[in-house]
């Protein structure tokens, strides 16, 4: 009987399912593995303690695995690839499949048919496979080159439009209660300490600020009936949209400009949760770009890192942009 792993690591939190040929045997989580966010000491920590978790659950011996996929955020970086195959190397046996957490997405939507899938979590990006097998990518370029409509960038967005927002005061400026509310998230006493606070880049004054965790402030701030926040949701979505569409007319044009149909799947905190945001990208794109189909509910990659392990072999060819 071959055992098998399936890992989602992610921005925020990392996932995995340990299972036989039919059933899924256990699962467990952990906070994040991105290098990008911890040192690979902390990595390699807790992707121990979660696959020991798993094993012990399950009643499986990690030496007993016959195959792996770990789908991982920042996979296109040769440290992050191989700090994936020595961790893992150290900890379980059988194969090792190494991918975008975005592909394994992809595979829990449309196992190997062609498709896109847009991923809002605390990043972004969107990826599609074409009917001939090839992949195409765009976003995906981290919170301070890219990751528009991501739960950072509506974070981020938010702080700066309620600023301005401020700074009009007496001007015509949009009453919000944006600062109000993520001084009291962020557990601040005053617009002063709020700036210094978001400006900070985890040096000696302490760790950066996740800009991500405020994005359901903004969502709850939007359903009081704040326009400054419900602005920033919607841009969100529009800009989640325009990141399908890219990948929607790379794979056309690598057609040859065959404009059929094409299912969008999706996954992530921001789209799964915050309506107004899925809502704005849905609309978008049924003006922009006809030919998507928005598939709900909310993919789980954890399904499509598990299918890949029990399939083996590659998701696709020819990667344009795509797992950044």
């Amino acid at each position: 009987m071959g055992f098998y792993l399936g890992i989602d690591a992610g921005g925020s939190k990392t996932e995995c399912v340990l299972a036989d040929e039919t059933r899924v045997l256990a699962r467990a989580a952990t906070g994040t593995v991105k290098l990008m966010r911890v040192s690979e000491e902390e990595a390699t920590a807790r992707l121990c303690g979660m696959l020991e978790g798993v094993a012990a659950t399950a009643g499986v011996s990690l030496g007993e695995v016959s195959r792996s996929c770990f789908g991982l955020a920042g996979v296109s970086s040769a440290a992050v690839r191989a700090w994936a195959a020595k961790a893992m190397g150290q900890i379980a046996g059988g194969e090792l499949i190494v991918c975008g957490d975005e592909e394994i997405a992809l595979e829990a939507a449309f196992a190997r048919g062609p498709g896109i899938l847009v991923v809002a979590g605390t990043g972004s990006n969107a990826i599609g496979r074409s009917v001939s097998g090839d992949l195409f990518g765009a976003g995906g370029g981290g919170p301070v080159l890219g990751d528009e409509g991501s739960g950072t960038w509506i974070g981020l967005e938010a702080i700066r439009a309620a600023l301005r927002a401020q700074d009009r005061i007496g001007l015509g400026g949009v009453s919000t209660c944006l600062l109000r509310e993520i001084e009291r998230h962020w557990e601040v006493g005053s617009l002063s300490e709020l700036v210094a606070l978001a400006n900070r880049r985890g040096d000696g004054g302490g760790p950066a600020p996740d800009f991500a965790t405020l994005a359901p402030v903004v969502a709850r701030c939007a359903e009081q009936g704040d326009s400054l926040a419900a602005g920033v949701l919607e841009r969100a979505g529009e800009e989640l949209a325009g990141l399908v569409a890219l990948v929607f007319h790379k794979m056309t044009a690598d057609a040859g400009g065959t404009g059929a149909e094409i299912g969008v799947a999706f996954t992530g905190s921001v789209l799964s949760e915050i309506a107004a945001v899925r809502a704005a990208m849905v609309a978008r794109l049924e003006v922009s770009l006809p030919a998507a189909r928005v598939r709900e509910p909310a993919v789980d990659p954890l399904n499509g890192a598990l299918w890949r392990a029990r399939q083996g072999g590659d998701a696709g060819r020819a990667t344009t942009g795509a797992g950044r």
